[in-house]
């Protein structure tokens, strides 16, 4: 209580001897006593480290001499604005500042607040235009550069981090994107892998950079989630890749897959004409929107009969990969409305686009994962409520798995 008394004081004390007339005023204020106050913390860190203040001499004078030397002008980045300061040093060059780098330009925030422009898609010189107009501060788009690179070990840990030992579904998609390469612009696939852990929670196990996509990329991205102690997975949800079912019976032989039924649904429909999508949809969904598989079978039997001879490729298309789109008739009613689709991974892929669509290109693949972490961080920190019935969930699949 007395502090906070003292504190207004102080306060009331500074407004009578500024006679502030703007906010401007204010600010101007704020940042000589945020310069006072580092100043004076940097002075008390070197008295602290040789064991004597400024006006003290050592009783001992056989000790080996550390003393004083001077003070290095430095210009700091704050949100306050540019401050100068005096960073005091020593005979012997050993002291180094707990609260201000060596080489650190930037304090009081500047390069959290830059990395969260960074993390809404924002270009460099619309970041350091803004930093311009927010704090009246200059920087480069060079050094904008600079700060968003030193998140790189951070994504680093982050993609090679130990995973859970088992999670019940984990969805896999991939994203395209343009990335400059050997001086050419290439299209390359961000591999994205989102699980629902056993909290009921979603969680996006890694991001990959490579190649198109393809099944023998997804085959390596299975084995990294393997040797960071993913064991166990009791169903994969994935699009129409071929090669996927084979991929995750390599390296998960126990775990089912369900291929997406929207995906199955976009494919079926693509060269459908106008005047038939009403009547195909309407028998189509007696297909997939049936209570067992014995009776989307019989109905796939009527569909077939009666769309076969205007759209084969659709018919057979259900045929050829009925073992993967039917797996989700063996579960309860529960479980079958999170497995049926990937529409949860292709929600996130929805977000990444509107963080990056400012990007035609990407310089390279450390920049494209650079801005897919932070979106990561960004998005997930509203992921903070678990699946709605997920212990009648996780009931039902512990059963099913006995």
């Amino acid at each position: 209580m007395d502090t906070t008394f003292n504190s207004k004081d102080l306060i009331k004390q500074l407004v009578k001897e500024q006679h502030f007339t703007s906010t401007t005023d204010v600010m101007n204020c704020m940042k000589e006593m945020f310069a006072d106050v580092l100043q004076e913390t940097l002075n008390a860190e070197m008295d602290d480290y040789l064991g004597f203040d400024k006006s003290q001499r050592r009783a001992d004078s056989s000790q080996e001499k550390n003393y004083r030397n001077g003070s290095t002008k430095r210009t700091l980045k704050t949100q306050l604005g540019e401050v100068q300061i005096n960073v005091p040093r020593d005979r012997n060059g050993e002291f180094e500042s707990g609260i201000i780098g060596k080489y650190q330009r930037n304090a009081d925030g500047l390069e959290e607040r830059i990395l969260s422009l960074y993390a809404t898609g924002m270009s460099l010189n619309d970041i350091k235009d803004q930093i311009k107009q927010l704090y009246d501060v200059d920087i480069s788009s060079e050094l904008v550069s600079k700060i968003t690179d030193k998140i790189m070990p951070i994504v680093t840990d982050w993609q090679n981090r130990p995973l859970d030992n088992y999670y019940p579904f984990v969805f896999m998609d991939a994203i395209h994107y343009k990335v400059r390469e050997d001086h050419h612009i290439v299209t390359k696939a961000s591999y994205v892998v989102l699980a629902i852990n056993e909290e009921g929670m979603k969680e996006v196990l890694g991001i990959w950079v490579g190649a198109s996509e393809s099944s023998k990329y997804w085959t390596g991205v299975l084995n990294e989630l393997k040797s960071r102690g993913v064991s166990k997975v009791s169903l994969f949800c994935v699009d129409g890749l071929t090669g996927f079912k084979e991929a995750i019976e390599a390296v998960y032989p126990t775990a089912r897959v369900q291929r997406c039924i929207i995906h199955q649904i976009r494919n079926s429909t693509k060269f459908v004409s106008y005047k038939h999508i009403k009547e195909f949809m309407k028998n189509l969904k007696l297909v997939y929107q049936a209570n067992t598989e014995e009776m989307a079978l019989n109905q796939l039997s009527v569909f077939k009969e009666k769309w076969n001879k205007h759209y084969p490729s659709a018919v057979k298309s259900w045929e050829d990969n009925w073992d993967i789109l039917s797996t989700y008739f063996d579960y309860p009613v529960e479980i079958r409305k999170v497995i049926y689709t990937t529409n949860i991974i292709e929600g996130l892929n929805r977000q990444f686009r509107k963080i990056t669509k400012t990007k035609s290109s990407f310089p390279t693949d450390e920049s494209l994962r650079k801005i897919l972490y932070l979106a990561v961080e960004k998005i997930s920190k509203k992921w903070t409520v678990r699946y709605r019935d997920w212990d009648k969930i996780m009931a039902q699949l512990r059963i099913m798995e006995e």
